[in-house]
């Protein structure tokens, strides 16, 4: 398919949901070692015992960037087997919002939902921008809701 072939699909399926990814458990090892790599170990992330005690969620909870970071795993980007819009290369170009109205307690299930917002052809590629909401398992609102721009080489 051309690229401008591509772009006029894409363009046809701006404002629908493109993506949910399956549940994933969000472990206290996963924390741990998101903080360990980023050197953010504050307590509400990495002490169990003390956020049992102390914490409004009652448990410890993911960091909003980890949750964030979870992107290209729960979209599907780092799997060559399924490339993204058939694109031969996909590049994180960046975000425009980021929010996070609700925690990712340790324990709970997380799944994305993906929106296309965008598609546009930018210097030989196709720059879309994507609505990320993480969802967590019986929660109302989500952890973390971004527009993440990526740019889909052909």
């Amino acid at each position: 398919m051309s690229l401008a072939d591509t772009l006029s699909e894409l363009q046809s399926q701006v404002g629908t949901e493109t993506h949910v990814s399956d549940w994933l458990e969000m472990t206290q090892e996963m924390v741990n070692e998101f903080g360990e790599a980023t050197r953010d170990m504050q307590w509400i992330h990495v002490d169990p015992e003390r956020a049992q005690a102390e914490s409004p969620y009652g448990t410890t909870i993911a960091h909003g960037f980890f949750t964030l970071s979870l992107y290209p795993h729960l979209r599907g980007l780092v799997d060559e087997a399924k490339p993204l819009f058939g694109a031969k290369n996909v590049i994180n170009y960046g975000l425009n919002k980021l929010r996070y109205p609700a925690a990712v307690p340790v324990g709970s299930k997380i799944r994305a939902r993906c929106e296309l917002l965008s598609a546009e052809e930018v210097k030989g590629s196709i720059e879309i921008t994507e609505k990320y909401s993480v969802e967590v398992e019986g929660q109302d609102r989500p952890a973390c809701v971004a527009e993440c721009i990526m740019r889909l080489y052909y």
